[in-house]
């Protein structure tokens, strides 16, 4: 076989919107809202689709149409770094982070998983499994929770055998250390509990407010600054309590973003989310940021997405199995990961990311 019958054109792109009402009005620190927008691309070429998706608003998909359909059609499905150059290029005027990096996360991981599907191989083995299962940690715990609420959610996800779960703080200062002893009542001692500021204290508040949190065993404490403060990340790392990893990156889109984080000192994780960093090719490029710098990476929500390159990093945190993508997912995907033990294990029976969108019940949320 030569090496040009290996070449498989990209002969269709399509690309809808949807927008989710949530089941309950959520809040963090710093943001509320009320509803979550996933924007879904199929790519055909050598009679399959390749499924990829983001979350973000209808404007990534109009992007996506208007700009990045001309970098695939008609080229090779099995040379995704050229086709990942070529969209970065093609939004060059554009401006690299925001939208344009989730558009080209939502194309890059539908190049994914068509090539996996082409040759018919689950995702993680066409990126090299490092392990067989990747372990989760439950996200929610929103500020615009009752306690009640609060408290059910998490204990849930305990009962259910996940080993740490995240809460959100940064609403109401004064509360916070409340609501986190209302959380840890709730998990009981053995489950790892963590906590998300989402950028919403200043330095000497954060750093009181880690000293508060001990008492309750937190051991990772996530954006406790905003994530453009290195050195306010820097100072809670250096000076917060001992055992207490401070996390954060979600907002990074490029390479950039996380090279000045990780050189900074900033993080004790790093975390990273293939629907921003403009896809599996961008997850994967932060993981080896990473490696160079012995900082662990944790994955950032869409837990249905990440299963399988996580599986196929060598150094590890547990990714997040956030609330509302996990409710998506299920809502719209067939073939979705449940958490057994507390992790995710890739189905290797299936080809690609193993998912398979079902349109008839996705129309409905159409944007």
């Amino acid at each position: 076989m030569n090496a040009r019958s290996l070449e498989v054109p990209v002969e269709k792109l399509e690309v809808s919107a949807y927008q989710i009402p949530t089941d309950f009005p959520e809040a963090d620190g710093t943001l509320g809202w009320d509803s979550t927008t996933i924007i879904v691309v199929k790519l055909h070429g050598g009679g399959k689709a390749g499924l990829g998706y983001s979350y973000g608003s209808k404007a990534v998909a109009v992007l996506i149409d208007n700009q990045l359909r001309k970098t695939v059609i008609g080229q090779d499905a099995m040379a995704i770094a050229g086709r990942w150059q070529a969209m970065v290029k093609a939004i060059r005027n554009l401006g690299r982070p925001g939208i344009c990096s989730m558009a080209i996360a939502a194309v890059d991981t539908a190049l994914w998983d068509l090539k996996a599907r082409l040759l018919d191989l689950p995702l993680v083995t066409l990126l090299g499994a490092a392990r067989a299962e990747a372990p989760v940690y439950g996200s929610g715990g929103f500020t615009s929770y009752s306690p009640e609420q609060l408290q059910q959610q998490l204990g849930g996800w305990a009962n259910e055998g996940i080993q740490a779960v995240k809460m959100k703080v940064g609403s109401d200062p004064e509360q916070d250390p409340k609501r986190v002893q209302l959380a840890r009542e709730a998990i009981g001692e053995g489950v790892a509990l963590f906590v998300d500021g989402n950028g919403a204290y200043g330095r000497k508040q954060a750093l009181a407010l880690a000293d508060s949190f001990t008492k309750y065993r937190v051991t990772w404490f996530e954006e406790p600054v905003s994530s453009d403060d290195l050195e306010g990340l820097r100072l809670l790392r250096d000076r917060g309590p001992a055992g207490m990893d401070i996390a954060a990156g979600e907002y990074g889109y490029d390479q950039y973003y996380f090279r000045r984080m990780l050189a900074a000192g900033a993080v004790d994780v790093l975390q990273a989310d293939a629907t921003r960093c403009a896809g599996i090719t961008g997850f994967m490029a932060a993981s080896a940021l990473c490696q160079g710098y012995g900082i662990p990476l944790s994955a950032h929500t869409a837990p249905s997405l990440h299963a399988h390159p996580v599986c196929a990093l060598p150094h590890i945190r547990p990714l997040e199995y956030f609330h509302d993508h996990v409710r998506i997912e299920a809502m719209f995907f067939d073939g979705v990961l449940k958490p057994v033990n507390g992790a995710l294990q890739p189905d290797t029976s299936r080809p690609g990311l193993g998912l398979e969108l079902r349109e008839a019940d996705a129309v409905q949320y159409a944007v």
